[in-house]
């Protein structure tokens, strides 16, 4: 079957986007072919991207206090989970972070809060922050501040953000299973009005929420449809007194199976390992770089990570090299 993958990686690379079908058969394939199918998927990375492994760095700028029922999300305000709550952070602290983002060698620091969609006061104080950091560091930044309404995303853009985050989680057949309080369609109508606005648009998903991999497929091929810059991927981390909290996290070859299907759907956008990866990974985590050109360091959002100097560490004993912020084409990737 190797020769199948193979054909499967030149016919992406010649161009021909990968129809659904094979995409499904990526992410079903059986273990035995594994190192086959993240040899497909690395080829193809390489052509794109080489071997530079972008690292960026979160922010987590509002905690704990949304009102929104993603099930898998422990700052739900309709969830019991013990996690830190407090509001809007000011600019010195958002810049404070960035700080500590460059000198961890982020090439981009992301800006999240954990909400339904910002206050235009809260907008204001991200474009104050942005204009800050792009006076002091080579850093992209990208902003992960819930819905948008008229006007916030242009703002955004003209404060120098580079993109925005707002993931679709899952396909849209089974967003209804993990989110009540909002649509589907709320969320690409707002990474639309981010790039309406002049801003790539960051957009990924969970793996791991009871979803099929028909679903997981159906998530990458909506990305491509929207024409999306920046993919990250989140492995489930199941999180204590929320709805998924008893659901079994993903294998390591099943996650690296959908990381490579994620890369052959998307050969040049920034495809990123994020959160998830160490708990459901273990040792496995060099093998997601061959697929993945990204990843976030030194934690997630309420969940500790990997630090910064073991990841670097790993980049570099597997073969890649960490990116230098301000160095390459382009914006850098989101949260």
């Amino acid at each position: 079957m190797s020769d199948d993958w193979s054909a499967l990686a030149d016919s992406v690379l010649e161009g021909r986007p990968l129809e659904r079908e094979d995409a499904l058969r990526v992410a079903t394939a059986p273990d035995d072919e594994l190192l086959s199918v993240l040899n497909a998927a690395f080829r193809v990375r390489r052509e794109h991207h080489g071997r530079e492994v972008r690292v960026h760095v979160l922010q987590n700028a509002k905690s704990g206090v949304c009102p929104e029922d993603c099930s898998f999300c422990s700052q739900s305000l309709h969830f019991e989970a013990e996690v830190p709550q407090y509001g809007m952070q000011g600019v010195e602290e958002l810049v404070d972070g960035a700080r500590e983002a460059s000198e961890m060698g982020a090439v981009t620091y992301c800006i999240v809060t954990a909400t339904r969609g910002p206050a235009d006061s809260e907008v204001e104080t991200v474009c104050e922050a942005t204009r800050r950091i792009k006076e002091e560091w080579p850093l992209d930044v990208c902003a992960s501040l819930g819905i948008l309404k008229d006007g916030q995303a242009e703002r955004l853009a003209d404060a120098g953000v580079d993109r925005y985050n707002h993931n679709l989680e899952t396909s849209r057949d089974h967003f209804s299973e993990i989110v009540s309080t909002h649509d589907w369609e709320d969320r690409v109508e707002t990474v639309r009005r981010a790039k309406d606005a002049g801003m790539e648009a960051c957009c990924g998903g969970i793996v791991g929420m009871r979803e099929s991999a028909g679903d997981r497929v159906d998530l990458a091929l909506s990305l491509r449809e929207i024409g999306v810059e920046s993919v990250p991927v989140n492995l489930l981390n199941p999180r204590p007194d929320t709805p998924l909290a008893d659901t079994p996290k993903l294998t390591p070859q099943e996650a690296l199976r959908t990381l490579a299907m994620f890369r052959l759907v998307h050969p040049e956008s920034d495809v990123r390992i994020a959160g998830g990866r160490e708990e459901v990974l273990g040792q496995m985590q060099p093998l997601a770089l061959y697929p993945a050109n990204s990843l976030f360091t030194d934690g997630y959002l309420t969940t500790p990570g990997q630090e910064d100097s073991e990841d670097h560490r790993m980049i570099r004993q597997a073969g890649f090299e960490p990116a230098v912020a301000g160095a390459g084409a382009g914006a850098g990737a989101g949260a």
